[in-house]
């Protein structure tokens, strides 16, 4: 039987419900990937040029650290991988759990939240961060998503 993570991050909480439904339909096991700075809300305030977030989407070589360890990656199979989206990509902080771990011969499995922005150029910025694991499309869902539709989508993996 294949061994299933979730590991999210989620700035505002909107994610990790996601990540917790997603995890009950797969049986997966549940990883929050937490910043060791948290953001506040200036650090999250897109319009200010000089937020922290702003700062960081705009230098590709940011690497925001990681409070806390995954214990063993290497019993999983499969990892979903979930994030806000945050201009057009996954946050910096995605990258750095992605360089954190080796990930060769998993499939990966991003999904992400956001009230209207697109996956962007995110599916080709986390495989060319990871190109050793198996990536299957991702998917971007209303932060409200239903269980039901979260449900619909899971089943439809090849996992």
């Amino acid at each position: 039987m294949k061994k299933i993570l979730v590991a999210y991050f989620s700035a505002s909480g909107e994610t990790a419900k996601l990540a917790k439904t997603i995890a009950g339909d797969v049986g997966g096991d549940l990883f929050e990937i937490v910043p060791t700075v948290p953001y506040t809300a200036a650090d999250l305030d897109w319009m200010d040029k000089g937020s922290r977030s702003t700062v960081e989407m705009n230098d590709d070589n940011s690497r925001p650290a990681i409070a806390g360890k995954v214990a063993d990656m290497a019993q999983y199979d499969t990892v979903f991988v979930g994030f806000p989206i945050w201009w057009y990509q996954a946050p910096r902080i995605i990258e750095t759990f992605l360089e954190s771990y080796d990930f060769a011969g998993k499939t990966m499995i991003p999904f992400a939240t956001s009230g209207s922005s697109g996956m962007g150029k995110t599916d080709s910025i986390l495989k060319a961060v990871c190109s050793a694991a198996t990536w299957l499309p991702g998917k971007r869902m209303q932060s409200g998503e239903s269980a039901a539709a979260v449900e619909k989508w899971v089943s439809t993996l090849k996992i």
